[in-house]
């Protein structure tokens, strides 16, 4: 059975780039905001789901991310419907993946709001990466449409940077260059591959 890494940190602190450290290691990644892209993509089995839940918010392309974002930013009750429609899907999803790659000593689940939706109880172990907040800021403003305002909303609806961390069982820092990260990464899947 497959030792269930779960990979967590706040926005823009290096989640995919370690993700694909683990992946280029031979960790077989399940990537839960790649999966509710193909979920919500065209052809996308929540489409209908969402389009009943919030009118003209999909099309042929998938989800209209903007229009959808508009309806439920700032909206606690209209956000939570949307959830009640993607969570459980991706926890399937997730589950199917797990079946497939059995025989791997080690899985990486790549589950931005690990904490958040209480996914915790379906991995052995959590990782939190994590950078300085100034590093996390840049990365994240760089982002094409980013805003202050957005960031702040964003963070605020995340546990802190420092709850996460105080919450790990394990932790890479992530603003370090590169090839440091990536010692980091191959020396935890060498000591957790092991153990599986």
């Amino acid at each position: 059975m497959s030792f269930k890494l779960g990979l967590t940190g706040s926005i823009g602190m290096g989640k995919s780039t370690v993700a694909a450290m683990f992946a280029e290691a031979g960790v077989p990644v399940f990537d839960a905001d790649a999966e509710v892209r193909r979920l919500q993509g065209p052809g996308g089995a929540l489409l209908p789901a969402i389009e009943a839940a919030f009118p003209a918010t999909t099309g042929p392309g998938g989800v209209d991310r903007p229009t959808l974002g508009a309806a439920v930013f700032g909206d606690d009750a209209a956000l939570a419907r949307l959830e009640a429609i993607v969570h459980p899907a991706v926890r399937d999803a997730r589950a199917a993946f797990l079946r497939i790659n059995a025989a791997a000593p080690l899985v990486l689940f790549d589950i931005p709001l690990l904490f958040e939706t209480g996914a915790t109880g379906e991995v052995d172990a959590v990782l939190v990466v994590s950078a300085p907040a100034e590093v996390q800021r840049a990365r994240v403003l760089a982002r094409p449409g980013m805003t202050p305002g957005k960031l702040d909303a964003i963070l605020a609806r995340q546990l802190s940077d420092a709850e996460k961390r105080a919450r790990a069982d394990h932790l890479i820092d992530t603003g370090t260059p590169h090839e440091q990260t990536r010692a980091a990464v191959r020396a935890l899947v060498e000591r957790l591959a092991s153990t599986a």
